[in-house]
């Protein structure tokens, strides 16, 4: 991890202001509309934007912006595509092996509705599924999209802000020992936040299996669309 965050801060402040937001956009939006999080997980590349940001490469108030309304937007396409292609979305191959965690998802999203929406925001795989499986369900758009919009905003402005205080310690060990130490700290606050990620995560998995087994359902109530308030 330390080694990819060295070389992705390298390219990061060789490139072009532009390039930059346009990258992270893409990923970011890419994750939820494509499901590009099974590979790259928008949540790291969001953060080395906000480290870029605090080293003054580029503004923090773009990052901001770039990243909040990449999330909502991904997750909008995320949305058309469960909508209009159903379930041969998650019929494919490359999700034999998250059937059981695409269950509880869809279980979760059945209980809670719209807070789900929200609360998918804060985890890499069901950032990447959420959207599909709320389009597929025939959840009002208007009420996803609240939620949605609500989600973006607040995991877009943690995770930002979380790389620009991360790039805040960067920039202070730097001035005392130099660029490679700066960089190993940076690379370590990050390896800690995302670990922390990784544990919460499982922690979520293992308690949605956990639910699924009481429940003893695996499918979307046909009621979820109405879920307006939940």
């Amino acid at each position: 991890m330390t080694q990819f965050f060295d070389t992705a801060m390298q390219q990061i402040l060789q490139a072009p202001t532009w390039l930059v937001l346009v990258a992270v956009g893409l990923v970011v939006f890419a994750e939820d509309a494509i499901f590009v999080g099974f590979v790259i997980p928008g949540e790291t590349v969001a953060i080395l934007g906000g480290v870029a940001a605090s080293l003054g490469h580029v503004p923090y108030a773009a990052v901001l912006v770039v990243v909040i309304v990449a999330a909502i937007l991904g997750d909008s396409v995320g949305f058309e595509v469960g909508r209009h292609l159903g379930g041969r979305v998650v019929r494919l191959r490359a999700f034999d092996r998250h059937r059981e965690r695409i269950d509880n998802a869809q279980d979760f999203l059945g209980r809670r509705g719209g807070v789900a929406v929200f609360l998918g925001r804060w985890t890499a795989f069901l950032r990447a599924v959420m959207p599909a499986l709320a389009g597929m369900s025939r959840m009002h758009y208007p009420t996803f999209l609240r939620w949605n919009a609500a989600g973006g905003i607040a995991w877009g402005a943690t995770v930002v802000t979380i790389g620009y205080v991360a790039g805040q310690s960067y920039a202070k060990v730097e001035s005392y020992l130099g660029r490679g130490a700066a960089i190993v700290v940076a690379a370590l606050v990050v390896v800690a936040v995302v670990v922390w990620q990784v544990r919460r995560h499982r922690a979520e998995r293992s308690d949605g299996r956990d639910d699924g087994r009481d429940d003893g359902r695996d499918g979307v109530p046909a009621g979820v669309h109405d879920a307006e308030g939940s």
